[in-house]
């Protein structure tokens, strides 16, 4: 993973001299379909080639628009995939993009959303951004993952941008594993699963299994078991550099890795899944100077003020206005005439 970096210039000015643009739709809502076929037309005017998946495209309708199939070479020679969604939309779109150059960007127009931090009143500043080449891109770590039977053979693979889960597949059964750092054995449980998640998805699957937030531009591995039997089943952190076993025994439980939710390899018994730290990232168009904190504020409705000068606030989301620093007490307008207990030093 690496810091932000401006814009890319020469993707911004191709040598066939033509800027491409995929976008990636939930078209399963009326409203998002209206908002991709707008910044569609906004991206033509300005000279760029709008391209769409082959899935999609019949639902938007969007005249004059490239059309390619879903697959690795969806995103090639795209500038940017502006993904226009939830996180699940994110993540779809992150499979095209990583197979390629092209960056991500997205817009929130699912419940949470973490993975895209546009938000819908400030789609204009993006597609601003897109077109005058103004935003930076930082790169988010990826998780390689392998999986090999009971002697050793590799048998199947894939890659995960927020976590990669190993899980049992029966309900009814617990699944037994051994768990190692580098080759070395650390400890053995009973539990539904264990993740192996990237900061990026530390605010997923991760956080709900009770997990650390992790800021996106901090490099490391989180490890998560998931309702362990166990006295010491904490979430670790290691070393980006550190390699994930998770061995399950030949007990005849069933198990498999499930990658961001979409990928699946099913386990051998008595085999195991290395994860480590994969070799291609996903690139990231950041076009909000926005911090990791402002987010967590916005998404989970933090109080920032003190439990007595959050009193009144407008509601979740509304606590931290642009550009204020929480660390500061500078907002005196709160504050009741006279002092009181709230304009005590």
């Amino acid at each position: 993973m690496t810091a932000s970096q401006p814009a890319d210039r020469t993707a911004c000015t191709p040598a066939e001299g033509v800027r491409r643009v995929l976008l990636a739709v939930h078209t399963g809502r009326a409203d998002i379909i209206e908002l991709a076929r707008s910044s569609a037309e906004r991206l033509s005017r300005a000279g760029l080639v709008v391209r769409l998946l082959e899935d999609e495209a019949v639902d938007l309708g969007i005249e004059g628009a490239e059309v390619v199939p879903f697959g690795p070479g969806a995103a090639e020679g795209a500038e940017v995939v502006i993904v226009m969604g939830g996180d699940g939309t994110f993540l779809r779109a992150a499979e095209l993009a990583r197979a390629t150059d092209a960056a991500l960007t997205g817009v929130n127009l699912g419940k949470v959303g973490f993975l895209a931090e546009t938000e819908p009143e400030t789609v204009e500043e993006t597609l601003t951004a897109i077109e005058q080449c103004e935003y930076s891109v930082e790169e988010r770590l990826t998780l390689a993952v392998d999986v090999f039977d009971a002697a050793g053979e590799r048998v199947g693979g894939t890659w995960a941008l927020n976590e990669a889960s190993v899980e049992k597949v029966e309900r009814s059964r617990v699944l037994d594993v051994v768990l190692a750092i580098d080759g070395r054995p650390l400890t053995s449980f009973g539990c539904d699963g264990v993740l192996a998640a990237t900061p990026t998805g530390s605010t997923a699957y991760a956080f709900s299994a009770g997990g650390p937030v992790v800021w996106p531009d901090v490099e490391a591995i989180l490890v998560v078991p998931t309702n362990a039997h166990a006295l010491f089943a904490r979430p670790l952190v290691t070393s980006p550099q550190s390699v994930l076993t998770v061995g399950v025994p030949a007990d005849g439980t069933r198990a498999r890795v499930s990658a961001d939710g979409r990928r699946t390899v099913e386990i051998p018994v008595g085999g195991r899944v290395d994860v480590r730290r994969s070799e291609r990232p996903v690139r990231i168009a950041r076009v909000q100077p926005r911090s990791f904190g402002d987010r967590l504020v916005a998404k989970f409705g933090l109080p920032v003020r003190g439990f007595r000068g959050a009193r009144g606030h407008a509601g979740p989301g509304h606590e931290l206005p642009r550009g204020r620093n929480v660390l500061l007490r500078e907002d005196t307008a709160d504050r009741p005439a006279g002092g009181g207990a709230d304009g005590q030093a």
